[in-house]
């Protein structure tokens, strides 16, 4: 197998443009099968269904995260692939192996106290904390994602429609909305504060570093993490934790899971739908503390 694995892997270098890092793991991943084969006896070029079966769980109860084993199938199928378009095999028998479901993830989101006071925090009126708050209000209005926030221009804002339009993921324009909060923040921002912001070469971009430049997401980011310090939040909170709050206290509030979809330009409704799980926790968990038969007295 030596010998197929170095051709194999200038193919992923030379042809495939593969980076370095992707294929070093590749390189791992079939070094520890190729020894899991030697050890249990097995033929690379007649490995089973259920002997694959077989490593499989052998990664499992290795504590091998369902991700990492995905990704060790990538590997091996795409070897095997190879193997079969040279004719070093006939078949290749991960091919009907199918990747391990991954377990859904609920996104963190903020109550509706925690957001408020994340909104409120009390600050000198100054450029900075204009632009600060402004940016934490558009994320919980809009359900921007921070791509798309950090690339706002004024001429995509209607102060008239309380729309901005963006450009999300495949390119897609929608159009989101924020209320009259963000208005006046908006206002108070573009007015003032931001004014301080441009340089000699004016840009048309809304949020603005100190220097005149494009705010990345990576600033944003860290805005979020600075306002949330300055609060008693004590949960981790991203610019997505702020996209997922806009979600389900939509949902709380009686939104239609089709509506939710539109604002936060999915594709799928299946995307959406892990917000329904959030929504529905806190239905149970509003019943469980307030229905007077929800639970035997103590």
């Amino acid at each position: 197998m030596n010998n197929i694995l170095k051709e194999y892997i200038d193919v992923l270098k030379f042809q495939k443009k593969y980076s370095d890092n992707t294929i070093n793991n590749y390189v791992k991943d079939i070094r520890n099968y190729k020894e899991y084969l030697i050890k249990n006896n097995i033929n690379y070029k007649n490995i089973s269904y259920q002997e694959i079966q077989d490593y499989l769980l052998y990664l499992y109860n290795n504590k091998y995260s369902k991700n990492t084993i995905n990704r060790i199938l990538s590997s091996l199928r795409g070897l095997y692939k190879y193997m079969c378009e040279e004719k070093y095999i006939e078949s290749n028998p991960f091919s009907s192996v199918a990747s391990l479901k991954k377990d859904k993830k609920l996104p963190n989101y903020l109550y509706t106290n925690e957001i408020e006071e994340l909104l409120n925090i009390e600050e000198n009126d100054n450029p900075t904390n204009q632009r600060n708050e402004l940016i934490v209000e558009l994320l919980y209005d809009t359900g921007l994602r921070v791509s798309e926030l950090v690339n706002i221009k004024l001429s995509d804002i209607n102060f008239s429609s309380k729309t901005i339009k963006t450009l999300g993921k495949g390119k897609k324009t929608r159009i989101v909305m924020f209320g009259e909060y963000g208005e006046e923040k908006l206002k108070k921002y573009i007015n003032e504060g931001r004014k301080k912001f441009i340089s000699d070469s004016s840009s048309d971009y809304l949020f603005l570093n100190s220097r005149g430049g494009v705010l990345t997401t990576r600033s944003i980011r860290n805005i979020i993490n600075l306002q949330t310090s300055k609060s008693r939040i004590k949960s981790h909170v991203t610019p997505h934790t702020l996209r997922h709050t806009f979600a389900t206290h939509l949902l709380n509030e009686g939104a239609e899971l089709t509506t939710v979809k539109e604002l936060l330009g999915h594709k799928n409704l299946s995307t959406t739908s892990i917000y329904t799980h959030l929504s529905k926790e806190h239905l149970r968990s509003v019943y469980l503390s307030s229905h007077p038969r929800s639970k035997k007295d103590q």
